[in-house]
């Protein structure tokens, strides 16, 4: 195992595990952290993890871990890495089980006093709009033609079917739409498991949570981004649920015949891969899309929903009860993007695992409102805890690939958090804090405590602090919303 020996600080919060720590490494790699958050890493396998990825074929730059680093499959979650599209590989390990898992977040024009008296009537309607849990089932039933509408069209598939405005998309990372999906790429079981979870939550991590503007660090960017202090905020984290799951699956399946296929060797199998440009990583690539258009059509759905909540409790009682789009972005998720290495724009595959694209200000891919500033960085804290808003920058597009954190960070498994912690206990404890809580169970509830995982403030001082994203806004929670 990596042990703190093993690496070397090469900056304030940046520490590198060399390239002749092992023989089979390509790139050295690197974590942002500081010293608590690295000894934490160094409690599980993520650093080995990182390691094992910077040997993966055509890999570029170095191989990199974000400060919410913990272990994943195969790859570290909180793991960025990318590899040339000519010769590299692309790794469904380097995505996640839950495609585009990712978070939005959704302005209004109320303060939190404005809101006060009618928080519980408002949390108990967004449980009701939502559909949640495990398995969960949502309002619309799609027959095989109009789901590959939505795994090839994905949040402009939700416009048409008026669940979406028009600056919802624009607000959307890819615009809701990432092209080249190829729903024929994605077997009868997936599309069988995705056919009725347009529009749910689901378990797990997955939240509604109506949150309070705390804090403004930086006021210009904040009011490019429609923020103010005292502001009440809605975010809304998931996936692409079982249809995602099973894409995932499929593919690490298929891929392990095309490692022996292609001969490419690896240190853990749960690395498998293919060249990007084969028939087998042009596959998964065209069904990892699918899935991603799938989580922006969920989520595009949810905003719908929840905006039906919102006029429910709050028509005729407030001056202005809408719920305006700031950004949606992914946190897993491969792309084919163009970044400088070592002096020259390359084509990469960009794997973000648990890890969020910032990028800085001029990006042609970021809404002509926010091109001058920035990218929102979306980062959820734990349940009870805080939440941020960053902005991408440029020093993230010359070291991350254009990337930075994406939450917390657990510490605790789930059993763990199970075994040490009484949801009915934790729901007591948040409630007497002032947050509403809607919960489909205790035990949910519990495998999300806070304490299962990092401290998110100190998470976000990092990638501040190394200048991977800056700080625009933290916000507080005021009700939470869970499977």
């Amino acid at each position: 195992m990596v042990q703190r020996k093993d690496l070397h600080q090469v900056g304030p919060f940046v520490y590198e595990i060399p390239k002749d720590y092992r023989s089979d490494m390509r790139v050295s790699a690197l974590l942002y952290a500081d010293e608590t958050i690295l000894e934490r890493a160094l409690g599980d396998r993520s650093l080995d993890q990182l390691a094992n990825t910077a040997t993966l074929p055509g890999v570029v730059g170095h191989a990199l871990a974000m400060p919410d680093i913990h272990q994943g499959y195969g790859f570290p979650i909180g793991g960025v890495v990318a590899t040339r599209v000519s010769d590299g590989v692309i790794s469904p390990g380097g995505v996640g089980y839950d495609i585009n898992c990712g978070v939005r977040l959704l302005g209004t024009h109320l303060s939190h006093e404005e809101l006060e008296p009618y928080l519980d009537d408002l949390a108990t309607a967004l449980q009701h709009h939502i559909p949640s849990g495990v398995g969960g089932s949502g309002f619309l039933r799609l027959d095989t033609k109009e789901l590959d509408q939505v795994l090839e069209q994905g949040a402009r598939w939700a416009q048409k079917r008026g669940f979406a405005r028009p600056e919802d998309l624009e607000r959307t990372e890819e615009s809701g739409c990432i092209e080249g999906a190829d729903a024929s790429k994605c077997s009868p079981r997936a599309k069988q498991r995705g056919r009725d979870q347009i529009g749910t939550l689901g378990a797990g991590n997955h939240f509604c949570e109506l949150d309070v503007v705390e804090e403004i660090y930086d006021p210009e960017v904040a009011e490019v981004f429609g923020l103010f202090p005292g502001q009440v905020c809605l975010q809304i984290h998931c996936g692409s649920r079982g249809f995602g799951h099973q894409v995932a699956t499929d593919y690490v399946n298929l891929f392990q015949r095309a490692v022996q296929r292609y001969g490419i060797r690896l240190p853990d199998r749960q690395l498998v891969c293919a060249p990007v440009e084969s028939p087998e990583g042009q596959d998964y690539l065209a069904a990892m899309k699918c899935a991603a258009n799938y989580a922006w059509a969920n989520r595009q759905v949810l905003t719908h929903q929840a905006r039906e909540a919102f006029a429910q409790v709050l028509a005729g009682k407030v001056r202005d009860w809408d719920l305006f789009q700031i950004y949606d972005i992914a946190h897993n998720i491969a792309k084919i993007e163009v970044h400088e290495v070592d002096g020259r724009r390359e084509r990469v595959c960009v794997h973000r695992k648990g890890a969020t694209r910032a990028f800085g200000p001029g990006s042609e891919a970021l809404p002509a409102d926010y091109r001058a500033v920035g990218q929102p960085v979306l980062v959820p804290g734990s349940m009870g805890t805080a939440s941020w808003v960053l902005v991408g920058t440029e020093q993230s597009m010359r070291e991350t690939f254009g990337s930075t954190c994406h939450g917390a960070g657990r510490m605790m498994s789930r059993a763990q958090a199970k075994k040490r912690i009484r949801g009915e206990r934790l729901k007591r404890e948040l409630e007497a804090e002032g947050v509403h809580v809607r919960a489909g169970s205790m035990a949910g509830l519990a495998e999300e405590a806070p304490e299962a995982y990092k401290d998110v403030d100190r998470v976000v001082e990092v990638v501040d602090a190394a200048g991977i994203a800056r700080k625009v806004a933290r916000l507080r929670p005021l009700a939470v919303i869970k499977g």
